[in-house]
């Protein structure tokens, strides 16, 4: 199982890193102005829908659903069934797409109103998010790819899909003397990275033998059981989404630079989630079901608890980071060009916010796998509706005194509530089973933190001074130097703490 996490987590930094180059070219070209603005709504767009009926409530549906009939009924039956889901997901999808365009200018109204008083600004994020908007047709068949070759225990390719989202963003971001402004270059570059994701996920299913069909949609046992968990799903997903449509729809109120500020904070805010968080629960989702479905949880429980421990031990840097040095992480790695002082300052601050929720956010795909694994996407969704009202409740009263940082205070503060929610159901049920080993591995953890959080309180002061006697390139050579002394604090500490508490660790 770890070597699947570090797979896909690999892949998944891989990913990171090409989108932190992708973000670098975008501050230095965009900055944080209206052209920024408009490109990011654009890009956001088609994302939250996205995230609405195709990654989070289509996964969570289709996985579980796919694997039981993979493991129970053979492979003929489980193509047959993704046939079907295929078939039907993409007439919606086309019937969406053609109903986006032509209301446009009502979605960006709707999800950007701040917009409507900038008319040049409300019109190119008009024309911006009718390119990107076909992104979501083609990153839907990309997902039910993906989560064929997840049940299969392929994981590499849609892993890696996401890299050539930020290649093709970075190809087009080049080019963009060629356009009418950046944000045109950028959102044709978002339109190309679907069909070439689509390719790459189609031809390691092809591999497989495992390409859906064009077939008929009809009902039968499994396509029961999907739609039950889907219904659930897609309003959860849609839940968590309306958190994140708020953010935009209330910063597009905020002085310009708020959206962009959100933007460039969330970007290396979903490092961590994305490398760690987001590929434990990739893995571990499809380990669980497959436990329970051979009637084995306390095997999936193992699993689980395996992943929650590898999780809190990569995780806890990067909050520590976020926390301490949030105007020297975002000076050092945006603050050229058209990026000035001031975003970067502003960008720090909603990166410290934001960090606050990190550890409940790379912890909660663990443990919705509780749910999702034995197809209960009702209590995930209960959870999930009840942490957002506390969200956007305190978006609302944080924004006049805080601005964007309170946005992302907010969002933090939801996350946690979701996870605590989602973690004292998951007991009560005893579909959750944290071991001794695991109480051991996070106290290691905490001790290894605190040491870490020394470090990167104090010892920016003396280093930060003999960094400034450099020619050039000081915010990044003392982020740099940093960054190595506190990763030998953490991981000698780490592995220390780990052997006293009799965790053994594997060579490998």
């Amino acid at each position: 199982m770890l070597k699947k996490i570090l797979s896909v987590g690999g892949w998944t930094l891989v990913s990171r890193l090409t989108g932190f180059v992708r973000d670098v070219i975008l501050a230095a070209v965009m900055g944080a102005g209206p052209v920024a603005d408009a490109f990011l709504v654009a890009f956001r767009i088609p994302n939250h829908f996205r995230a609405i009926f195709s990654e989070g409530a289509f996964n969570s549906a289709f996985l579980p659903t796919y694997a039981q009939v993979l493991e129970t009924d053979g492979e003929a039956r489980a193509r047959s069934f993704a046939s079907r889901v295929t078939t039907l997901m993409l007439l919606v999808q086309m019937v969406l797409l053609a109903a986006a365009l032509v209301a446009m200018p009502f979605v960006v109204t709707l999800l950007a109103p701040g917009f409507w008083s900038d008319p040049p600004k409300f019109e190119l994020a008009v024309t911006l998010t009718r390119i990107t908007f076909p992104y979501l047709l083609f990153v839907t068949l990309v997902t039910i790819l993906s989560a064929i070759l997840n049940a299969h225990e392929r994981f590499a390719a849609a892993a890696a899909a996401p890299v050539l989202l930020n290649v093709s963003l970075i190809a087009a971001l080049s080019l963009a003397f060629l356009f009418p402004t950046a944000g045109h270059a950028a959102a044709w570059g978002v339109a190309l990275a679907g069909v070439l994701e689509l390719m790459l996920v189609w031809a390691a299913a092809r591999r497989l033998n495992a390409v859906p069909q064009f077939e008929k949609p009809r009902m039968d046992k499994a396509m029961s059981r999907f739609f039950k968990t889907l219904g659930p799903a897609v309003i959860g997903s849609a839940g968590v989404q309306l958190a994140l449509f708020a953010d935009t729809i209330i910063a597009s109120f905020l002085p310009t630079g708020a959206v962009s500020s959100l933007y460039y904070a969330d970007r290396i805010y979903q490092l961590p989630l994305g490398v760690i968080g987001i590929a434990a629960g990739t893995v571990l989702l499809p380990e669980m079901s497959r436990r329970i479905a051979a009637g084995d949880p306390d095997a999936a429980h193992r699993s689980q608890n395996r992943a929650v421990g590898l999780t809190l031990g990569l995780a806890a840097p990067f909050v520590v980071a976020f926390l301490t040095l949030p105007d020297l992480i975002m000076s050092a790695l945006f603050q050229r060009g058209a990026f000035d002082a001031a975003a970067a300052a502003r960008s720090g601050a909603v990166l410290a916010a934001y960090a606050i929720g990190l550890p409940a956010a790379v912890l909660i795909r663990s443990a919705v796998a509780s749910f999702y694994a034995r197809s209960d996407t009702l209590t995930p969704l209960i959870a999930s509706l009840a942490a957002v009202a506390v969200n956007v409740l305190l978006k609302i009263l944080l924004m006049d005194t805080y601005g964007v940082v309170g946005l992302a205070l907010a969002t933090a503060l939801g996350i946690w509530v979701n996870l605590s929610l989602l973690v004292i159901l998951a007991l009560r049920r005893d579909w959750m089973a944290p071991s001794a080993q695991l109480g051991r591995i996070a106290a290691a953890v905490a001790a290894a933190t605190l040491l870490l959080a020394l470090f990167a309180w104090f010892a920016p002061v003396p280093l930060g001074r003999w960094a400034t006697s450099l020619p050039r390139w000081r915010n990044e050579t003392l982020l740099a130097v940093i960054g190595l002394g506190g990763a030998a604090i953490y991981g000698a500490t780490l592995v220390a703490g780990l052997k006293v508490a009799g965790v053994k660790l594997a060579r490998r």
